[in-house]
C-alpha cells in the first residue's frame, strides 16, 4: 500500500496493520520514528534473495509508521542503497573489532537494531543498548521471548543529560579492558558542539576504546536537509552535523581516525546502485574533507594515546 506525499492537506485516516495512522500528523513524529524508518529497509534487504545481511528480527520490528515513512520520503526506495550499506559497514566494523578482543559493544540510541540477536557474537560478550524508554519498551515488547546471542543490557537513558550519561559511560568503562562505542544514525541529529562534547565524554573512561560511526560531509548534508530535513524538523529533531574537517573533526576530542570507508564505493561493490550512481562511484575520492561533494562513510576511530 502507497499513500501519496501530500500529508499537509490530507484529511485521510489509513489503517494499516495493527496502527491507525493519521494524515493529519507530521510524517515523523519525533526520534524514535527515525529508528522504524531504518528498520524497514534492513526488512526489504533481509527479504531479497541476494541480501547481504539477515535480520529475521526487522520485519516484526516494522510498523505501519515505518512503513509509511519510507513509502512517502522523497525519492525513497531508490535510497535504499544508502541505509542497507550502513547497516552492512556496521556489521562489518563490529565483527572484526570483535575478533580483535572488544569485550563490549555500547550502542548509542541503539533504535530497533537487533544485532545481539541476528549476529554471531560470542556469549560472553557483553552489548549495551541505550535508547529512550519508549523505543526500548517497544523493542522489549516485541523481542521478549527471544534470546540474544550474547549478554544484553538495556539501558533507558536520554543521552542529552550529560550528567547521567557520563555517570554511564563511567560505569560501563570500569566493567570493559576493551569497548567499541557504536553510534548509527545518532551523529548527524548532533551540533557540532555537541558531537565535540560527547567525543570527549567517551574518551575519558579507559576501558572504551574504538568508536564506529557515520559522517556526512557538509554538501551531503545540505542535499539531505533539502529532501527531509522539513519533515525530520517537524518531529522534534533536525540535520545538523555535516562537519568540514571530515573524520578530523575527532582528532581535537580524543579519537584519531583508523579506517573510513565510503557508503557510496561500497554500495557499488554490493551492486546496489542505479547506474547513474555506479558512474559516480568510480570518481577518485580523498580520505579527508569533503567539502560541497556529497560524501558519507562508516568510519572507525581508536581513543588517541596521551601525550
Amino acid at each position: 500500500m502507497s499513500v501519496q506525499n501530500n500529508r499537509r492537506a490530507s484529511t485521510l485516516n489509513v489503517y494499516w496493520g495493527a496502527e491507525y495512522v493519521d494524515q493529519k500528523e507530521p510524517l515523523i513524529r519525533n526520534i524514535s520514528d527515525t529508528a522504524k524508518w531504518a528498520a524497514v529497509y534492513r526488512a526489504r534487504e533481509t527479504e531479497r534473495s541476494d541480501a547481504h545481511f539477515r535480520d529475521p528480527f526487522a520485519r516484526r520490528l516494522v510498523d505501519a509508521r515505518g512503513e509509511q515513512i519510507a513509502d512517502m520520503s522523497e525519492k525513497g526506495e531508490s535510497h535504499a542503497w544508502a541505509w542497507v550499506t550502513r547497516t552492512y559497514l556496521f556489521d562489518q566494523f563490529i565483527t572484526e573489532q570483535i575478533g580483535q578482543g572488544v569485550d563490549m559493544v555500547v550502542n548509542l540510541a541503539a533504535g530497533l537494531d537487533a544485532r545481539p540477536y541476528r549476529m554471531a557474537l560470542p556469549a560472553a560478550l557483553k552489548w549495551v543498548e541505550v535508547d529512550l524508554p519508549e523505543i526500548l519498551d517497544y523493542k522489549e515488547n516485541i523481542l521478549g521471548n527471544e534470546n540474544p546471542a550474547c549478554r544484553l543490557e538495556r539501558v533507558r537513558l536520554d543521552l542529552t543529560n550529560i550528567d547521567a550519561r557520563r555517570g554511564l559511560f563511567e560505569r560501563l568503562g570500569h566493567e570493559s579492558h576493551k569497548a567499541l562505542i557504536v553510534t548509527e544514525g545518532l551523529m548527524i541529529y548532533l551540533s557540532p558542539e555537541e558531537a565535540a562534547a560527547l567525543a570527549q565524554d567517551l574518551a575519558r573512561p579507559a576501558g572504551f576504546q574504538y568508536w564506529a560511526l557515520e559522517l556526512a560531509s557538509p554538501g551531503l548534508l545540505r542535499m539531505i536537509q533539502r529532501q527531509m530535513g522539513q519533515a525530520i524538523s517537524e518531529g522534534g529533531a533536525a540535520l545538523k552535523f555535516g562537519p568540514a574537517e571530515g573524520p578530523a573533526f575527532f582528532t581535537p576530542h580524543g579519537w584519531s581516525p583508523v579506517d573510513a570507508r565510503s557508503l557510496l564505493k561500497s554500495a557499488a561493490r554490493l551492486k546496489r546502485l542505479s547506474l547513474w550512481m555506479r558512474l559516480l562511484s568510480l570518481l577518485p575520492e580523498s580520505k579527508g574533507a569533503q567539502g560541497s561533494r556529497p560524501w558519507s562513510a562508516v568510519c572507525l576511530y581508536a581513543k588517541s594515546k596521551p601525550k
